[in-house]
């Protein structure tokens, strides 16, 4: 591992009345920029008792932000993809004397559509400490020391000439904020693609052999408790047979020991296809205001092993309602047996095959259970 230094003032030449727009501050060389500013407290300033702490609040405009008090981490925070801006307000630790604030802002991303976009920001609009016995005190205005990017960003630690340019240490088990990783693999045997299996960490970014695999942002769930990604895919061009370098910037603290290497199973493939399935964009016309399709709104599945593999069993075939997805279908209220036999008579043994769907092969004869209901072909098949 190896721990970004946390700035101050004095370390950050580019110095501005109050923090930078974060857009126009970045222009896209970096999703991160360091802010620091410095305050003297008196001792007589601080809270009394000492179960009471002040606050540090930040209006962020967006996207999310860490903070750091005299080194320490405070916390993270950040919006939402339908509201970037929000609130960072943390308690911290303060000491009489000179109190060093050093903030990092990061971008999720830019604006690409819609009206005013000039007029899009991000970034900490305001700073202030709370709760201090002399109240409430504005130190957005204070003079703030600013710089674009990590330092590991700009030797390039993620390659291995720039690896060498820092002194790596062990991993203490403990994970920390703003902090490097990095190890070796061996590249998995076999040509099914490799991925890494993030779970363990939180949010940041991940490089092979010096290739950005992008970023990963674990620890933020959907509404259904999960994570929008988990696993990352690392072409297997960017592989070595051994001594791949991977390295991890980790912005809030994950565990890098339990980042999994695996290789993805492609020899499982599914088609599903509605009986209101529309055609491809390229098979539509235009005449006059009408737009139509040029072909028959359902016309069939298809299934494809790769690697010139063959189906060798069909695991699943539902013709009506279908519930799932692929790898865990389940058949619906109404079901057709016919159609699992017709399933396989066209496609085992066989490298491809297109079932068509037709009502009439693939229903059981007279005992359609569910007439009224649009229909569904599912089809699953393993290759060998």
């Amino acid at each position: 591992m190896f721990q970004e230094k946390i700035p101050t003032i004095y370390d950050l030449t580019d110095r501005t009345p109050a923090p930078k727009e974060l857009y126009s501050f970045t222009k896209d060389t970096s999703d991160y920029a360091w802010y620091s500013t410095s305050i003297k407290i008196d001792a007589r300033d601080l809270p009394m008792r000492p179960d009471v702490r002040p606050g540090l609040h930040i209006a962020s405009l967006g996207h999310a932000l860490l903070g750091f008090v005299n080194g320490e981490y405070v916390g993270f925070e950040h919006g939402s993809n339908v509201e970037k801006s929000h609130i960072f307000r943390k308690p911290v630790n303060l000491i009489p004397g000179e109190n060093n604030i050093t903030l990092m802002a990061m971008t999720v991303g830019f604006p690409n559509s819609g009206a005013y976009m000039e007029k899009r920001f991000a970034g900490p609009r305001a700073v202030t400490l709370e709760g201090l016995m002399s109240g409430t005190v504005d130190i957005t205005k204070n003079e703030w020391g600013n710089q674009v990017g990590v330092n590991g960003e700009k030797i390039q630690v993620y390659t291995e000439a720039g690896a060498k340019k820092v002194q790596w240490v062990p991993f203490a088990g403990v994970p920390s904020p703003v902090t490097w990783y990095k190890t070796y693999f061996d590249a998995p045997e076999g040509t099914n693609p490799v991925a890494l299996r993030m779970m363990s960490m939180a949010k940041g970014m991940v490089w092979v052999n010096g290739q950005s695999i992008g970023r990963y942002w674990v620890s933020y769930n959907s509404p259904l408790g999960r994570p929008t990604q988990e696993e990352y895919h690392v072409p297997r061009a960017f592989l070595k047979p051994k001594n791949n370098l991977l390295v991890v910037f980790e912005e809030t603290g994950g565990n890098p020991e339990k980042i999994d290497i695996l290789t993805v199973n492609r020899d499982t493939i599914c088609s599903i296809i509605t009986e209101n399935h529309p055609p491809s964009v390229n098979s539509w016309e235009r005449k006059g205001n009408e737009l139509r399709p040029l072909v028959k709104l359902v016309r069939e599945a298809e299934l494809s092993c790769p690697d010139k593999k063959v189906i060798t069993k069909v695991e699943f075939v539902g013709f009506g309602e279908v519930d799932g997805a692929c790898g865990a279908f389940k058949p619906g209220k109404c079901h057709s047996t016919k159609a699992l036999k017709d399933v396989e008579s066209l496609c085992l043994g066989k490298n491809e095959c297109k079932v068509p769907f037709e009502k009439e092969r693939l229903a059981d004869a007279g005992n359609d259970t569910c007439p009224n209901v649009s229909k569904t072909l599912a089809i699953q098949v393993a290759c060998s």
